[in-house]
């Protein structure tokens, strides 16, 4: 099965590199190029593809607010691209819904396996990665946080599971934890994602501190 996939870049050499780098792949196939964050949008909606690789900085739409409307409108998976190295924008790319964040100096390998990674439903960064990050900006007080995500639609098992999800723990960690089997986790981790309409873990990560579930420098439920 073809993976495919969108690029865009406002700057046009940048934009044809990447977009040559995933079209020589085997299993994969670049369907459309975009030079802003308008037309990204538009080329998703248009060609439904697997993945969607959007530089951070773009004219008339940012990346961010492109992934913002690729990640709340369609299936398509997300990965920002940029050269600016900064926790603000892996936070803002990940409340957008993104699967991940890349430097635009990744190696060639690097990107044929995140947009792999990203086709295949996973995040590319690691859960505890992720709450590494947005404890530290929930700490600097960098941002307003969003209004609490309500967790009434889940049952207190899914709510422990949620718990263990935002400490960054692996499906065998959160079944030794709740001595359960590993297939039961998976149960509990999909229930949470289709209850709470999350796309990967690293979003249940960002729910766990939304919902007030997750604290700074806490590890448990509040």
């Amino acid at each position: 099965m073809t993976i495919t996939v969108v690029v865009a870049d406002d700057q046009e050499l940048v934009r044809s590199g990447f977009a040559l780098i995933v079209d020589s792949q085997p299993g994969m196939s670049v369907v459309a190029e975009a030079a802003n964050g308008r037309e990204a949008v538009e080329a998703v909606r248009a060609h439904a593809p697997d993945v969607a690789l959007l530089d951070i900085r773009m004219p008339e739409l940012d990346g961010i607010e492109a992934a913002r409307i690729i990640c709340a409108q369609t299936p398509t998976k997300v990965i920002m691209l940029t050269t600016f190295d900064q926790d603000d924008y892996v936070y803002d790319a990940l409340q957008a819904g993104a699967s991940g964040f890349l430097l635009k100096d990744v190696r060639r390998d690097d990107l044929v396996h995140a947009v792999r990674v990203a086709a295949g439903g996973e995040a590319l960064l690691a859960p505890a990665v992720t709450r590494r990050l947005i404890d530290d900006m929930v700490r600097r007080n960098a941002r307003p946080g969003p209004p609490p995500r309500s967790l009434d639609p889940l049952t207190d098992r899914e709510r422990e599971t949620l718990t263990l999800l935002g400490r960054g723990l692996s499906n065998a960690e959160i079944a030794a934890t709740l001595v359960v089997s590993e297939h039961t986790v998976k149960t509990h981790v999909s229930n949470v994602l289709s209850k709470l309409g999350l796309r990967d873990r690293v979003q249940a990560v960002i729910a766990a501190y939304e919902s007030g579930l997750l604290r700074p420098g806490t590890s448990g439920v509040q």
